[in-house]
């Protein structure tokens, strides 16, 4: 029943991707077993921007992360080029449903880390912090509003 919750929590929230001025947003997480988990994101929405990503950055906060809109389904493929911080990347399909995550991706690597599937959206944040906090394939990830 927890997760037929989850699922209608989701559709409330809309399909509808919200920018909001600053580059910005809140991130729901909500795991199969209904616990829900939130993370303040910055937007890579263009091709520069999802580009860039987290190259150069010395830290992230735990609850933070980069959220890659790609705008449709694509076959992506990332990698850690000039990122000095070991990261996860959570590849994310269209209707929300995690597909894969990748753990600790190591810094500064170009090894190529691919979906295993088409998808929308990639999360990445802190190396380790998916597994902490228990995330998983399966669950769900979808932008809520401005971070607090």
């Amino acid at each position: 029943m927890k997760f037929a919750s989850c699922i209608v929590l989701l559709a409330l929230l809309g399909n509808a991707l919200t920018a909001f001025a600053d580059g910005t947003a809140r991130l729901l997480v909500v795991r199969a077993d209904g616990v829900s988990i939130w993370f303040d994101v910055e937007l890579a929405l263009s091709a520069d921007s999802r580009s860039r990503g987290l190259m150069h950055r010395e830290n992230l906060a735990r609850q933070a992360g980069m959220w890659f809109d790609f705008g449709r389904d694509v076959q992506t493929a990332m990698w850690m080029k000039d990122t000095p911080i070991a990261l996860d990347m959570a590849f994310v399909a269209a209707d929300g449903e995690v597909v894969a995550i990748h753990h600790r991706a190591e810094p500064l690597s170009e090894v190529i880390i691919r979906a295993p599937q088409a998808v929308r959206y990639v999360l990445e944040t802190v190396g380790g912090r998916l597994a902490d906090l228990a995330v998983s394939a399966g669950d769900y990830m979808r932008l809520t509003g401005p971070p607090r």
